[in-house]
């Protein structure tokens, strides 16, 4: 196979695709155009971000077999239109779940504990304590909206906290021991917190609006490491002045482009220039699947389904890997259906009630130990003890 690198990623890849006998070309350049001209002779290409994979680049692919996007997300690639030409689209979500399941997290703590408010004073001269006084994540209902991995790999790092995590998705019984899957008015009636997790779809766009966000019953945090256009801006801002939004992490926003690092050189929207004197917003630049460990991992997950699909599609191993997704599958959805059956919620039911019986019981002993404590049989008790005690040391003093 003749492969094309349009960016530039972790050297593994290339490495691991010339074992596998593959000829690699890199252009990290050229203009789409100059592209077009040559993309002919190519049986595969690899690429992030750097433009739209449209139907008149296809057709010019005329020996394209996959798409390699380094990446999560598919929305810059024209899918219908190259899965009708059996062209294989390869994305490696894989590779950078913890990554954002991390950075995530780190956002809600930092606007908890008022971190980049507090470090900027400090830095000023300011030791203000009570002004940065924050709030803590124990005790708080999380909602998450996408509940696939990347959506995933941030439930599993709330374990270690006492909180609530319920999610919603248009898939069903995608919830797990980490997550409750609900519907979205329970989530809008029940969160503190809200994180996107979801791709770039006609569904998601402008999704974040005024509307939705007064549909939320309380006044809550967002948190955003998705998509950009998933929020509008200006709806953001009318809900920060507002405070019905309490506070927002954004690592993406609405007005990115491919050439956002030219953003800051002409006039900047006004609801951009409010979340950037924001003190209760925090910003980052679509970074939060960018670490060291991600960008291996990402060229990796590429490499491997390269290898499962083309290289060794017929492997024991794959084989046996498929068997083993197919038997865990299945095994989830019943597990799933389990849990969601009548028997499973009478025994919460009557665990429960357990529960609450046992919580009586016990204070009632604690009430009954009291009152014995404080009774006269045991105060007199006492008193004979010290008494005898103290007769006892008089005698041992005269001998």
């Amino acid at each position: 196979m003749k492969v094309l690198h349009l960016d530039k990623n972790h050297e593994l890849l290339i490495n691991e695709f010339k074992k596998f006998g593959f000829e690699n070309d890199e252009d990290y350049q050229s203009s789409k155009a100059e592209i077009e001209e040559k993309i002919h002779e190519y049986d595969g290409i690899v690429i992030r971000s750097r433009f739209k994979i449209d139907k008149d680049f296809l057709d010019k692919a005329i020996n394209l077999k996959f798409i390699g996007r380094v990446g999560a997300g598919l929305e810059n690639i024209d899918c219908d239109y190259a899965e009708s030409k059996n062209i294989k689209l390869i994305s490696a979500p894989e590779g950078n779940r913890n990554a954002v399941g991390e950075h995530t997290l780190g956002m809600i703590l930092s606007l908890f504990n008022k971190l980049n408010k507090g470090d900027k004073e400090i830095r000023n001269g300011l030791w203000q304590r009570e002004q940065n006084r924050g709030w803590e994540l124990d005790g708080k209902i999380v909602g998450i909206i996408g509940y696939g991995n990347m959506g995933k790999a941030f439930a599993k790092k709330l374990r270690g906290f006492d909180v609530e995590v319920i999610c919603h998705d248009i898939k069903p019984n995608v919830g797990d021991g980490n997550c409750k899957q609900v519907t979205l008015e329970e989530l809008q009636k029940r969160a503190d917190i809200l994180s996107l997790h979801t791709p770039e779809t006609p569904l998601t766009i402008n999704m974040v609006n005024t509307d939705f966000i007064n549909k939320f019953e309380k006044s809550f945090w967002l948190i955003n490491t998705a998509r950009g256009k998933s929020v509008v801006t200006e709806d953001l801002v009318s809900a920060l002045k507002s405070k019905k939004i309490l506070g927002a992490g954004l690592d993406v926003l609405e007005y990115e482009k491919s050439s956002f690092e030219n953003f800051f050189s002409g006039t900047l929207p006004d609801a951009f220039r409010y979340l950037i004197t924001s003190e209760n917003v925090i910003l980052s630049p679509h970074v939060a699947g960018w670490t060291i460990e991600s960008k291996e991992k990402l060229a990796q997950t590429i490499v491997d389904k390269v290898n499962k699909h083309f290289v060794n599609p017929t492997s024991e191993t794959n084989l046996l890997e498929g068997k083993v997704n197919e038997f865990a599958d299945t095994a989830k959805d019943k597990i799933n259906e389990a849990l969601n059956s009548e028997t499973a919620k009478n025994i919460k039911d009557k665990a429960n009630e357990f529960i609450d019986k046992a919580e009586e019981t016990i204070e009632t002993a604690s009430e009954k130990i009291k009152e014995f404590a404080n009774s006269d049989e045991v105060k007199k008790g006492i008193q004979k003890s010290k008494d005898f005690l103290n007769d006892l040391f008089k005698t041992k003093s005269k001998e």
